[in-house]
């Protein structure tokens, strides 16, 4: 319980406009792919849980992208678990939403990965309720505006989309609210799994 008690104690990603395509394709590759396995040292585990929430939760982020040469795709997606792929989800929901919200992550072409596949029921997994029940709220929405959302547009029709589309905004700031408990509870669930996401190895 690394991130739990130390706490007390004080790739660019590839876009994935076509998740569904990948996801068709993902048994596939298994059969060709080998599992790729995620390496931590316990050193590096024990400092960035020292440090806090942001640093023990990138750490595991980007040692899953190096093992998978921090592109995320059809093939790659193979050589992970569920788990896996639901934090380098995570991670690229929290840093578009945080950035530039609902409008920004649909307009990049992320989507299909959150409304067209099972992310909200894995979060639910996580003990996410309350996430997993926005994604499935902003779901609705999503299908209606994301083809007028999607278009290329110069900076400022990207930016006349807010004004467009005002209702993505109680959603943002259900995010923006709620990201530092939502992180943290996914820090808890990867120490209280971390052979899910990692190997942790004790030798330096």
């Amino acid at each position: 319980m690394h991130f739990a008690r130390l706490l007390n104690k004080n790739l660019t990603l590839k876009k994935i406009s076509f998740y569904l395509f990948f996801l068709r394709l993902i048994d596939f590759f298994r059969t060709f792919a080998p599992m790729k396995e995620v390496k931590i040292k316990n050193s590096e585990l024990v400092r960035a849980a020292e440090k806090g929430l942001d640093e023990f939760l990138d750490l595991f982020v980007n040692a899953i992208k190096e093992a998978i040469g921090g592109e995320l795709n059809a093939e790659t997606m193979a050589q992970l678990n569920s788990d896996q792929i639901t934090l380098l989800g995570y991670d690229i929901l929290r840093s578009e939403l945080m950035d530039g919200g609902f409008i920004q992550l649909i307009h990049n072409g992320y989507g299909p990965f959150f409304f067209r596949n099972p992310f909200g029921k894995a979060v639910r997994q996580w003990g996410l309720d309350d996430l997993a029940r926005m994604i499935r709220k902003a779901n609705d929405l999503y299908r209606k505006t994301h083809e007028d959302i999607e278009r290329d547009c110069d900076d400022e029709q990207f930016m006349a989309l807010y004004e467009q589309f005002p209702k993505y905004d109680d959603f943002d700031d259900e995010f923006v609210e709620n990201e530092e408990r939502w992180s943290a509870m996914i820090a808890y669930y990867i120490d209280e799994h971390i052979d899910n996401f990692a190997t942790v190895l004790n030798n330096e």
